[in-house]
């Protein structure tokens, strides 16, 4: 072994507190979007399960990591700086890191789609704190 590996001895001895995480739990307050922050969990990443109307999504932002969209059902018009794209059912996308981007629901029925930040913390700046 050269000092560059890094070994793990595995184990059967899970934390606690490891396990699932009831949906309810990270509910955003009364809508129907839920965020789940990594390290709260054990985990490396963080994500919003996002449950959104049509005409409903986020202002413009950006993060210090990249993003990456999971479109589950729906339609979604994603921002990306200066280009727009368009994401259905199954497409995956991923914004890089520092980039400013939004989506929004542009079909006809819902949108659900899992936003996975590659982060153990949720870090956003929105555009409209910066006027």
């Amino acid at each position: 072994m050269n000092a560059a590996e890094i070994t793990l001895a595995p184990t059967m001895q899970a934390p606690p507190d490891a396990g699932v995480v009831p949906a309810e739990a990270l509910r955003i307050g009364t809508g129907r979007t839920r965020r789940f922050v990594g390290r709260e969990h054990g985990a490396a990443v963080s994500y919003f399960f996002v449950d959104n109307d049509p005409g409903q999504g986020p202002g413009l932002h950006w993060h210090p990591y990249p993003e990456t969209w999971v479109v589950l059902e729906g339609t979604a018009e994603i921002t990306m700086g200066e280009r727009r794209i368009v994401a259905r059912t199954g497409d995956t996308a991923t914004v890089p890191t520092g980039v400013w981007h939004r989506f929004e629901n542009v079909g006809d029925g819902p949108l659900r789609m899992l936003c996975i930040h590659a982060s153990a913390v949720i870090v956003q700046t929105w555009a409209d704190e910066e006027d």
